[in-house]
């Protein structure tokens, strides 16, 4: 099924605007997807239990006919390929990449919760959101 879906991505280790802009590169490249808009990066403080750098943010909306748990699949890959270690939870990273949310679709699963479980408690994530939606629709 086609499918629009919102993509949140952070980095707070190393060259974080390298980092994001090869994640979107990477998802553009993804099969059957393609990007429909993105929101100029802004950095945020960090959130969670560790001491750590700001995140460079961004969203990027996409257009795609995988499954939300392909495209996470996809997602972990490019990650990985950006040299992301998931050690503990809320640890520096290179880049994160999570799916915020389909318009069509939603998922409650082990390891994949659609619409995302802290969409509500990321201010930049809703405006960045709203602005993609926004666009769409404008």
């Amino acid at each position: 099924m086609k499918d629009v879906a919102y993509i949140a991505l952070g980095s707070n280790l190393g060259q974080r605007e390298v980092f994001l802009a090869q994640a979107r590169r990477a998802i553009a490249a993804l099969a059957d997807t393609r990007v429909l808009g993105q929101t100029d990066a802004e950095e945020t403080a960090a959130i969670g239990p560790i001491a750590q750098g700001p995140f460079l943010n961004q969203m990027v909306a996409i257009e795609t006919e995988l499954s939300p748990q392909d495209l996470l699949a996809a997602l972990h890959r490019i990650e990985a390929d950006a040299g992301r270690i998931r050690t503990t939870r809320w640890a520096p990273r290179t880049l994160d990449l999570d799916i915020v949310l389909f318009e069509k679709q939603s998922v409650r699963e082990a390891g994949l919760t659609v619409p995302h479980p802290e969409l509500s408690n990321r201010d930049f994530w809703l405006r960045e959101l709203a602005a993609l939606r926004s666009a769409r629709v404008g």
